[in-house]
């Protein structure tokens, strides 16, 4: 198992990989941290082939049946220490038009609530087999996002006809729309 750096790049040479997300939020802030993975499939252009290409809680299955999304965990406590949402990922079903698969996390309502990133702990990436469960590689979000609601936190991408993955770590504000301005057509 790898621990990846900010920036850092493997190849993933499997066929099917689970990308799980996980997150313990602060305690105290009155309520819950209601953390959403979403997995935006851009072509070349780096937009949407078409919006059924973007899998969040209310479209959890890619067009092409590549992507899957687990759900939608409210508040962070699916798991003790493991994973609180997982996008499933078919590599050689992914659409021919897509080039990469961007992983986001941004928080629900977090303007409203007055959250941010900084009052997440132990957020991370991981990426592992989906038949045998093994951890291929770990990002651990480290740094301190103090105003962001939205963090790009890793891709998988076509490259001379293999994938590979890449730790980001990118925070943003605005939220999901932010990414869906950034990814619609």
């Amino acid at each position: 198992m790898i621990n990846l750096e900010k920036g850092q790049r493997i190849s993933v040479s499997l066929e099917k990989v689970c990308v799980g997300l996980g997150w313990d939020p602060n305690e105290g802030t009155g309520f819950d941290y209601d953390l959403d993975a979403s997995a935006f499939m851009i072509g070349a252009n780096k937009k949407l082939p078409q919006d059924e290409f973007f899998v969040f809680y209310n479209n959890q299955k890619s067009s092409d049946g590549s992507v899957e999304s687990s759900g939608d965990d409210l508040t962070g406590g699916n798991s003790e220490d493991g994973d609180d949402e997982t996008l499933t990922v078919d590599l050689p079903k992914v659409s021919p038009s897509v080039e990469e698969i961007i992983f986001t996390a941004t928080i629900h309502k977090a303007e409203e609530r007055r959250q941010n990133f900084g009052q997440v702990r132990n957020a991370y990436i991981r990426i592992y087999n989906a038949v045998t469960n093994e951890e291929i590689a770990r990002y651990d979000l480290d740094e301190d996002f103090s105003v962001e609601t939205a963090v790009e936190f890793g891709r998988l991408y076509r490259r001379n006809g293999e994938w590979k993955f890449e730790a980001m770590g990118i925070g943003y504000k605005g939220g999901l729309q932010y990414f869906v301005d950034k990814y619609a057509g």
